[in-house]
């Protein structure tokens, strides 16, 4: 593990992709930081040199621009060996007044653009990288398994992605030496949540006491979050420990918030299962 590895990285201008860069680059590995206006990493870029870290600029909706950057990474460095799946961002609002091009157009980002980049990567694994394989890392959201006002059609967006990824993952030959992980944060403190879509609420909703006006509070002071929020740097930090892992999980909940969620949510699909698996006993077609 002493040869430095090649990360292809997508939303690299904050959050979580800006810090798994910093942290991929500390850890003498190099990068393919990928985002929609190059210029934002200029100082980033001028610490480093090009046979460490290449910036491309990368809008996870443009399928040519995908292509392109894997083609750059190769040109640039002969393989990939992880791709951190990260682009992405927030539409938050009751499900009821979300507007559907609003919605749409963060699916093309957090589910299309994400599909779209996890096709090529399992392409370039296979077909470019000698040896083959490679891991590719989603960024997903303990949403999935959490029920939390005004984020429906986000959850549905890294649900999506989740569902596509599990059945990839069962799609390819081991013999390709692929790896697949969805990590699932909980509440980061980053400017992932600062920039969401807030959508007007609608007036149906307005009382302060319904659900989605307390969280609405906690959109506009984050500092009100009744959980502890976590750190970035430090959660990025566990992401490169499973890139190292040989047999990595096919899922990471990071925070102990996301450990809670995706507990919970295990432990009430098991009571139901328990509760009502007689339903399902007498409904075989008898041959």
């Amino acid at each position: 593990m002493s040869t430095p590895r090649v990360w292809l990285i997508t939303g690299t201008s904050s959050g979580f992709g800006l810090e798994m860069t910093r942290c991929a680059l500390a850890r003498g590995d190099k990068v393919v930081a990928t985002l929609r206006k190059p210029a934002v990493l200029a100082d980033l870029a001028a610490k480093h040199p090009p046979s460490q870290l290449l910036v491309i600029k990368l809008d996870v909706t443009n399928p040519q621009e995908i292509k392109d950057a894997f083609q750059q990474a190769k040109a640039a460095f002969g393989r990939v060996d992880v791709v951190f799946n990260n682009a992405g961002f927030i539409v938050a609002g009751e499900t009821e007044a979300v507007p559907e091009d609003a919605a749409r157009k963060m699916f093309d980002t957090n589910f299309w653009g994400a599909a779209r980049v996890s096709q090529e990567a399992v392409r370039f694994f296979r077909d470019e990288n000698s040896p083959q394989g490679g891991h590719l890392i989603q960024t997903s959201s303990s949403a999935v398994f959490s029920d939390w006002p005004l984020m429906g059609f986000y959850k549905a967006s890294k649900s999506a992605l989740e569902a596509i990824t599990d059945t990839l993952s069962k799609e390819v030959s081991p013999a390709w030496h692929i790896k697949f992980t969805s990590v699932e944060p909980g509440a980061f403190y980053t400017e992932f949540i600062n920039n969401a879509n807030l959508i007007d609420q609608p007036s149906a909703y307005a009382d302060p006491s319904y659900p989605t006006s307390s969280m609405r509070q906690m959109y506009k002071y984050p500092e009100t979050v009744p959980l502890e929020l976590n750190d970035t740097a430090k959660g990025v930090q566990k992401v490169f420990e499973l890139s190292r892992l040989a047999s990595p999980p096919p899922r990471l909940p990071l925070g102990r918030d996301a450990v809670k969620f995706m507990s919970d949510a295990a432990a009430a699909h098991a009571k139901v299962v328990e509760e009502y698996s007689s339903w399902s006993e007498d409904l075989a077609i008898k041959k």
